[in-house]
């Protein structure tokens, strides 16, 4: 499948080298030279630069034998312009447009068609969605919902005074008295599919999955201690913080939000009048404890820096604030962030892959693709959740009877309104959907590449 990315920034170049290691066929269009050489000197590419929403540039990039067109570059208009143009000189084009700005979302709702849009992603809505879901449940680092929201995996991490510390994983059930299975551990940096006698060390990160009900009961027995959140403090006022605030205010939390732009704090109190809007730098201490840091339920770091933000979650872990929750443009450092106490990590831009990938993969293979992807273990594992039809394979067959390929565990099964962690008892049937996590390099497009 040809396809052409327009935009070679943090989502252009995110998805250039998930697409690529897929062996898509791709073109990368930017105005930049020196970021298109960075991309031909890493990945299998063609590079044309130039302006992504001009038609001299599409052809050069041979827009008519293209499938798919990615617009992903920083300017909404330069993206919608990109796409109605693209699909102007190749009608039967996907396109798929990221769109950030607040503004435009009920008019690319209405005007899908008008502006041939295939899909409209927004990674700043979809980042400040996840922080609210987190903030929710305290106490995860990480939550990925499946099955319309019954089932989820989330990540705990493990220190020395946990429960599962030294625990062998057969013996997990009994102390949490739930259900749950742990389909993959982060250990030093390293994704590991367990087995039940893999015992647990201080220092993991484990990805659990579990009925979406049985959450709070996971939390209560593993001794982790939550309250509610009801004050959160919003450190840069960007996008995010915007989206962010709104759903936390209409949750009834106090919200306040500090930014260093002047301007943009008076947009942001016409915005959000019944958040507090603070004008200040988020980095002095003397300000943050005038505002109240120490008595915040929550810490949430979203200006345009990662080291910034790194900075101040590390301030606010000191000052005792219970949760924390860091932006980050890019995870390249994963593994020495790990380290450091600065709470859950949300990536935009991995968040904003993950739906065009699954979007991408669906095209693909048109029968049988996956309804949700999400990449868990710093991208070392998927876990994908496809839904039973028709074709697919061993329906009725116990798990236990079947052969699965090595890289592939069966994370869930959900029957209607009914969700189940498997045994080798369990069986799938048609209308049921499947959550399969997988840590091969061999990409699962739909569930029937899931047996040996």
């Amino acid at each position: 499948m040809k396809i052409i990315i327009a935009g070679d920034g943090k989502v252009g170049a995110t998805l250039t080298r998930q697409l690529s290691a897929e062996g898509y066929d791709l073109t990368v269009i930017d105005s930049n030279q020196h970021v298109l050489e960075r991309s031909l000197e890493q990945y299998d590419v063609m590079a044309v630069q130039g302006n992504c929403a001009s038609m001299e540039t599409l052809l050069q990039a041979e827009v008519n034998d293209a499938e798919l067109l990615i617009a992903a570059t920083n300017a909404d208009e330069v993206n919608l312009l990109c796409c109605m143009t693209a699909h102007g000189l190749n009608p039967k084009l996907h396109t798929i447009a990221r769109i950030r700005n607040p503004e435009y979302i009920r008019q690319i709702y209405r005007m899908r068609e008008l502006f041939s849009l295939s899909l409209a992603i927004n990674p700043e809505r979809q980042a400040a969605q996840e922080r609210e879901r987190l903030l929710r449940f305290p106490g995860f680092l990480k939550r990925d919902s499946f099955a319309k929201g019954r089932a989820e995996i989330v990540e705990l991490k493990l220190d020395e005074n946990s429960k599962l510390r030294d625990v062998p994983l057969h013996k997990l059930n009994g102390i949490v008295k739930c259900r749950v299975l742990v389909c993959t551990v982060l250990r030093e940096g390293r994704a590991v599919a367990p087995d039940g006698n893999f015992v647990l060390r201080a220092g993991d990160r484990i990805f659990v999955t579990a009925p979406a009900h049985d959450l709070s009961a996971l939390l209560k027995n593993l001794g982790i201690v939550t309250r509610k959140v009801s004050r959160v403090m919003l450190c840069g006022g960007g996008t995010v913080s915007y989206y962010l605030a709104q759903q936390l205010l209409k949750g009834g939390m106090d919200v306040q939000i500090i930014e260093r732009n002047h301007d943009r704090c008076l947009q942001l109190a016409k915005l959000l009048p019944d958040a507090s809007i603070i004008n200040g730098d988020a980095s002095s201490r003397d300000l943050l404890s005038e505002c109240g840091l120490e008595s915040c339920d929550a810490l949430v770091t979203l200006t345009g820096l990662d080291e910034l933000n790194i900075i101040i979650s590390l301030y606010g872990n000191s000052q005792g604030v219970p949760q924390i929750i860091t932006k980050l443009g890019r995870l390249d450092a994963a593994n020495i962030l790990d380290t450091l106490p600065i709470g859950s990590t949300v990536c935009p831009k991995e968040l904003c892959s993950s739906n065009i990938v699954r979007y991408v993969r669906a095209m693909k293979n048109q029968t049988g693709a996956a309804i949700t992807i999400h990449s868990i273990a710093d991208g070392q594992a998927e876990a994908i959740e496809f839904l039973v039809d028709k074709s697919t394979l061993h329906c009725g067959v116990p798990l236990k009877e079947l052969q699965f390929k090595k890289s592939v565990l069966v994370a869930c099964i959900s029957h209607g309104s009914v969700t189940e962690i498997p045994n080798g008892d369990s069986t799938f049937s048609v209308g049921d959907t499947v959550v399969i996590v997988t840590s091969g390099e061999e990409v699962i497009y739909q569930l029937n590449d899931i047996f040996a």
